[in-house]
């Protein structure tokens, strides 16, 4: 079966985590009743996205938050692409998205591979890297349907890393993120078309819903992309739910009948990783 519905929950983080993740069970729920079969959420969905505020919400695996994905996605019969969320490991912090089965059971564990340090003159500055460590793998994971891939935010800025991910035989790609009022209405939408006509893949880019009382303000404006560059979906600025039939056979046309990653000339060029 390749044929599935995918749903975006763009919720509002709150300065308390278990009313974000109450918030989230709600719209999962609300997913799930309309036909949902994979559902995802926004970057750093149970915690305001600010320094200062990741460890204090930071987790081990497993832990609270994780559990609590872990339990929904086996009750009601989903995968869950868990957004994102501050983790604890030996002493570090990672931005840190999982993803469960339709069974509860753990299928990915993706850290933010990119940290967002930009400084752009009189209009933004962020260092995740002050609070943050990298990640360092590639994550792929494997569903009934097939393989999706899975970055979070920065991630989608790099396009080695996208093309690995449809050379490791991806034909979805989510990317969990948080672009602000200043990068995304420059980059959001060209990216997640660029990336998906790139890489002939659908492209589904979760954001929070912005709240204005926030230190860092969200794009909002989630979207789903398919695999020839069209948006099928888009959020606004508030909370809601987008979704859209996802069908991998469309890939396979698109990929035959526009053969860019059998074109490409390895004898000149690829890409090499671990």
């Amino acid at each position: 079966m390749d044929n599935f519905k995918i749903s975006v929950c763009q919720l509002k983080p709150e300065n308390n985590k278990e009313t974000n993740i109450k918030k989230a069970e709600i719209m999962i729920r609300e997913a799930k009743n309309n036909g949902s079969d994979i559902i995802v959420l926004p970057e750093m969905f149970n915690c305001p996205y600010d320094n200062k505020f990741f460890l204090d919400y930071s987790e081990e695996y497993p832990g609270y938050t994780t559990a609590w994905l872990s339990k929904l996605s086996s009750e009601l019969g989903i995968y869950i692409i868990g957004g994102s969320i501050p983790e604890l490991e030996n002493g570090k912090l990672y931005n840190t998205s999982f993803s469960f089965n339709r069974k509860g059971e753990l299928i990915g564990k993706h850290r933010k591979l990119h940290l967002f340090d930009i400084d752009i003159e009189d209009k933004i500055f962020f260092k995740e890297s002050d609070t943050l460590s990298y990640g360092s793998k590639i994550t792929v994971i494997d569903t009934e349907y097939g393989k999706i891939g899975i970055a979070i935010c920065y991630d989608m800025r790099f396009p080695e890393y996208m093309r690995i991910l449809a050379l490791e035989g991806a034909k979805l790609i989510v990317v969990p993120a948080a672009f602000n009022t200043v990068t995304g209405p420059m980059h959001w939408n060209l990216l997640a078309r660029a990336r998906a006509l790139d890489n002939q893949v659908y492209f589904v880019a979760a954001s929070p819903a912005r709240n204005i009382h926030s230190s860092y303000k969200a794009y909002g404006h989630s979207i789903i992309v398919d695999p020839f560059g069209n948006i099928i979906n888009e959020a606004n600025i508030e909370e809601g739910i987008i979704s859209a039939k996802i069908d991998f056979d469309y890939v396979n046309k698109i990929r035959d009948e526009l053969p860019l990653l059998k074109h490409r000339r390895e004898d000149l060029y690829k890409i090499s990783y671990k």
